[in-house]
């Protein structure tokens, strides 16, 4: 069990420039399976429009890979599948990523949100990399963060923080925490 957890550990932190891509991985698995998981993350990453306010998420079904998550961007659930498709090893892709709905209200709580979690002196360096590590996914009205955060203190407080917006009608604070 303390093996699984550190290589879940392990993992999380790789995804600390993707933000959320949970993918089961065990130390049993081979070599083959879990390169093709680097590749798929790298791929993601690389995604020129991918930013604070998309999740891109994954999983492998032995060849297949199953994308998910939600995007603002239409082109953005092509690209993602077309640098998928494009990896070696890969025998088909699944994209089951959502484009959320174009919103000017959405838009201004986005831009709200992020203020008002960046802003934090406490969550201000999670703002440094080049794809933060906690996303913003506003849907009608609606907040979700999606991500990892470093400690139980930086995930509850970007929850409050992103409560406190207003015309934000709900929360819900899926931030994974890193240690």
């Amino acid at each position: 069990m303390a093996t699984y957890r550190r290589i879940a550990v392990a993992l999380l932190a790789m995804t600390l420039g993707l933000g959320s891509l949970p993918v089961a991985s065990t130390a049993q698995e081979p070599k083959a399976q879990q390169n093709l998981i680097k590749e798929v993350r790298h791929q993601l990453v690389l995604l020129p429009y991918y930013s604070v306010f998309d999740n891109l998420s994954f999983r492998l079904d032995g060849s297949k890979v199953v994308l998910m998550g939600q995007v603002v961007r239409p082109t953005l659930k092509s690209d993602a599948e077309a640098a998928v498709k494009g990896i070696e090893g890969v025998s088909s892709v699944q994209n089951d990523i959502e484009v959320l709905p174009n919103s000017p209200m959405d838009d201004q709580l986005r831009r709200a949100v992020y203020r008002a979690i960046y802003s934090e002196p406490g969550l201000s360096r999670y703002a440094l990399s080049a794809v933060p590590s906690i996303h913003i996914i506003v849907k009608n009205g609606n907040v979700s963060l999606e991500g990892v955060a470093d400690n139980e203190t930086d995930k509850n407080l970007a929850g409050i923080r992103a409560n406190g917006v207003p015309n934000v009608f709900s929360v819900k604070n899926n931030l994974v925490v890193s240690k």
